[in-house]
């Protein structure tokens, strides 16, 4: 098949719209459903990035896309109880399958972001894993292959229209790419770098020169991450999964900011008082989702309220205060962040601080460098300068 006819472009009114080849057969194919233009925007930017996470850490990897950048990502690793818990997948045994976990990680990082995603995996979409997916507000999934249980779970979803795409693991695209704009059309070479290159750690110009094996994994996570997230754009990671993603920023400290508050939102969420909300009986899971963020900010009297917290609970809550949520993310530490170009500026390492950030790769070359690395050696923080921009558009 050299091209599908698709329902509309990103707007209904933009019509018509197509995905085609010039040479060769289109590497994907729809397995049910009817995919739309976003759809494959987000499906192949996806498929790449949890290619190139399984090739640098040869573990299973997955990715939660929303509007062409990632919700979240993460590799294979074991949930601990607790994540879990906050997962909500604490009902299903996913521990025997490692593309399972890894999907949980990317989709329950930050479930709102993720809310209505499209979903990638770096493996066979397994039974286990299709079970996780049947569940979410999802848009479909892309996938080298599935498993006949798996494929039979996934056509059931959203009344037999869930999109399901399988993705020709072979497939190798040309090394010069195109885009029109306004008529004009762009042409530049493919970003092929190799992100899990030792050489790119080498210039440690702060006094701390330590990396950990995990810490290099995750740094490696997060400039993965960041090579298919539209830019400015700054990440978060630690145990393997991305925990807050700033994109599309015009200023990178509000990357910075951005990214770290969704940290500090993943990490409230492990916090006792949070994970014992006594939630009313089948209360559906984007209400659960939406009124545990809303109760770990500062609007938490939205849904605290005489009149209004018994939607949500059995039982009125305390209030997560702010003090308790100030100890709380302190205790936070060695989290990685990855930074598509230079940092301008120590502020973005001051924020950084506060949500536990003991690890930096970014690319250098800033004329603050020097304040840049004397705000690291002030909280004894790593970091690496790669001499690599990731700037995704």
């Amino acid at each position: 098949m050299k091209e599908l006819a698709l329902k509309y472009g990103c707007n209904p009114n933009q019509k018509p719209s197509r995905i085609y080849m010039s040479e060769g057969e289109l590497p994907i194919e729809v397995l049910n459903g009817r995919p739309g233009y976003i759809n494959f925007l987000d499906a192949l930017n996806s498929w790449q990035l949890v290619s190139e996470l399984k090739a640098a850490t040869g573990l299973p990897s997955a990715a939660s896309f929303k509007h062409v950048s990632p919700a979240g990502a993460a590799v294979g690793l074991p949930l601990s109880d607790t994540l879990k818990k906050i997962y909500f997948v604490d009902d299903i045994d996913i521990d025997p399958s490692p593309i399972a976990c890894a999907y949980a990680r990317a989709r329950g990082a930050d479930r709102m972001s993720s809310y209505g995603d499209f979903i990638a995996l770096s493996d066979t979409c397994d039974s286990t894993t299709a079970l996780l997916i049947k569940r979410e507000v999802s848009d479909g999934v892309i996938a080298p292959d599935y498993t006949p249980e798996a494929l039979d779970i996934l056509r059931e979803k959203r009344k037999g229209t869930y999109n399901v795409i399988k993705m020709d693991p072979a497939y190798r695209p040309a090394p010069i790419e195109h885009k029109q704009v306004f008529g004009i059309t762009f042409e530049q070479g493919r970003n092929e770098i190799r992100l899990d290159d030792p050489a790119l750690f080498e210039n440690i110009p702060t006094a701390n020169k330590t990396f950990t094996d995990e810490a290099r994994r995750d740094l490696i996570i997060a400039l993965i991450t960041l090579k298919y997230t539209q830019s400015n754009s700054v990440c978060y990671v630690k145990d393997g999964q991305a925990i807050g993603i700033g994109a599309g920023q015009q200023s990178r400290i509000h990357c910075t900011r951005l990214a770290g508050n969704k940290a500090d939102i993943w990490w409230l969420r492990q916090h006792p008082k949070v994970m014992n909300l006594p939630f009313v009986e089948k209360i559906r899971r984007a209400d659960r989702d939406n009124t545990i963020d809303v109760y770990i900010s500062e609007d938490h009297d939205d849904v605290l309220a005489d009149g209004t917290w018994q939607q949500f609970f059995t039982e009125k809550p305390e209030v997560l205060t702010m003090e308790e949520k100030k100890a709380w993310i302190a205790q936070n530490t060695k989290v990685a962040l990855g930074s598509d170009a230079f940092f301008p500026f120590g502020d973005n390492i001051e924020r950084a601080h506060k949500s536990g950030v003991e690890y930096i790769a970014q690319a250098g070359g800033s004329v603050r460098d020097d304040h840049v690395i004397a705000t690291c050696d002030k909280y004894g923080i790593a970091m690496a300068f790669t001499g690599v921009r990731l700037f995704h558009h």
